[in-house]
């Protein structure tokens, strides 16, 4: 059975209304969540982006809900403090907690006033933090010159089992490189031939763990609504790599959206005021053998996708707990 979760989007929603989502998402049969980790958001219209791990301790002391977080350690982040930093999660909350681990976008990693790097150098520094981060949870002293540094760094506070590392991937080629690494595999909802080519590149190369996908999608009363939150919210994300991630702020992104029609948003978001519909769409994804599926509603206010889909959607899915 898969687990289906709601994603917490830290770039549109106000973390307290965020935290108030997440239990609501609980009440109404949502069994897992997971997390984004920006310091800018895609848009001005959108508006918001808190601190996503200030925000994971309350969110998992607030719910029993086990949660994951996209990550980027390497520039914005110094890999010995991202470890720190979800080792004592995970010891406060023992299996509830994982990390995606990407190479980031230039408009949450440019604050540190740091060079933009290739692709090939971003993959060799994430690659060097994942060895430092396995090497601290193992509960080494760690010290590390190449492309992070580290000194003599100790984890001190260290839970009984480690948290799951899961890559975070969206094309195929990286899908196979974080076999190498990753215990598990994270990717966002794309056509079935290129996830199934994800899949068997992940599985091919020997890639282990669990397949969690990320899908986006809108909701409302009627199709034109949900239309226009996708085309409002969500139409700087229509952008494919490697633009989407060297896009530098959110005033960049609004512009290059100027141009984006409403209907290029059925591109990237499922769109329908029709929860059979959804359904419909979710099994798909399911029968592509993903283990966890987390739905983000784009929209700002997720009350009304929570209630609709607690009621109408989840019970017509095979649901697990997380």
């Amino acid at each position: 059975m898969t687990v289906v979760g709601i994603h917490a989007s830290h770039e549109q929603v106000h973390p307290a209304r965020l935290l108030d989502a997440v239990q609501a998402a609980e009440q109404a049969g949502f069994t897992a969540a997971m997390s984004s980790d920006h310091f800018s958001p895609w848009s001005e219209r959108q508006g918001q982006s808190a601190f996503a791990w200030s925000w994971l301790g309350a969110a998992l002391q607030a719910t029993a809900l086990p949660f994951g977080v996209v990550n980027a350690p390497g520039q914005r982040y110094h890999p010995a403090i991202i470890a720190q930093a979800a080792a004592t999660l995970t010891a406060m909350y023992p299996g509830r907690f994982w990390v995606a681990l990407g190479t980031g976008e230039a408009s949450n990693e440019h604050i540190t006033g740091a060079g933009w790097p290739r692709k090939e150098v971003r993959n060799a520094r994430l690659r060097e933090c994942v060895d430092v981060m396995r090497a601290l949870f193992a509960g080494e002293e760690v010290s590390h010159d190449g492309l992070v540094t580290v000194d003599r760094a100790r984890l001190w506070t260290r839970p009984d089992r480690p948290p799951p590392l899961i890559g975070a991937a969206v094309s195929v080629d990286t899908a196979r490189w974080v076999a190498g690494w990753a215990d598990g595999l994270a990717t966002i909802a794309q056509p079935a031939d290129k996830l199934r080519a994800m899949i068997d590149a992940y599985r091919d190369a020997g890639g282990r763990g669990k397949l969690v996908l990320q899908v986006h999608l809108s909701y409302a009363a009627d199709d034109a609504a949900a239309l226009r939150i996708a085309h409002e919210q969500w139409r700087t994300n229509v952008f494919s790599p490697p633009l989407c991630w060297d896009l530098d702020s959110a005033e960049v992104f609004d512009d290059a959206a100027k141009h984006v029609p409403p209907e290029a948003m059925h591109d990237c978001v499922l769109i329908s005021a029709d929860p059979g519909r959804h359904v419909q769409w979710l099994q798909e994804l399911i029968d592509l053998g993903f283990d966890e599926i987390y739905l983000h509603h784009v929209g700002q206010e997720q009350q009304e996708f929570i209630e609709v889909f607690g009621t109408k959607v989840l019970p017509q899915l095979d649901v697990t707990a997380g």
